[in-house]
């Protein structure tokens, strides 16, 4: 597998921005917020709310720390592996691993070294409370739609080039 020294350099630019940033704002949010305090920036939708969650979203598995532990384990020699098996023009593919690999850093920081993952993002969409994430929780998720997003395409290539070569 080859990867050019500029993708490497844009790939662990990603990686210090998405984990440099998950930390920075965690710290700053940890420092002026008590917790448990919520900081209303936009009416009735987003707010800064800082709690410390022992589980995953919606709370699932809190209190078990060693179960996200493995599960982060797994997931680290998952995505390294594929990152390793991908081609260089999977370019969607490789940086959603990129993303999901730099969100797991900055939860696992966390549970490591506080036992629980620091939180604050919180919006209310059409009257729900979604669960309240912090950025390297968004790095995770943008990175799983760009994987997403590259298996359809490549299913929908697939299809296409099936389409045009019957058998």
């Amino acid at each position: 597998m080859k990867i050019s020294n500029r993708n490497k350099i844009l790939y662990l630019l990603t990686i210090v921005v998405v984990l440099g940033g998950d930390l920075l704002t965690k710290t700053i949010i940890n420092h002026q917020m008590k917790l448990g305090a919520s900081y209303e920036l936009i009416p009735n939708f987003f707010y800064f709310t800082n709690i410390h969650n022992t589980g995953a979203a919606w709370g699932i598995f809190a209190g078990h720390i060693e179960f996200f532990y493995v599960i982060t384990a797994i997931a680290a020699i998952a995505i390294v592996y594929y990152f390793l098996h991908s081609s260089e023009d999977q370019v969607i593919f490789r940086y959603g691993l990129v993303l999901v690999f730099a969100g797991l850093l900055g939860n696992l920081y966390d549970r490591i070294v506080f036992q629980y993952v620091r939180d604050f993002l919180d919006f209310i969409i059409f009257g729900y409370d979604f669960p309240i994430f912090n950025v390297a929780d968004m790095g995770v998720v943008i990175g799983m739609f760009l994987i997403i997003i590259d298996l359809l395409i490549g299913e929908y290539k697939q299809w296409k080039f099936n389409q045009s070569h019957p058998q």
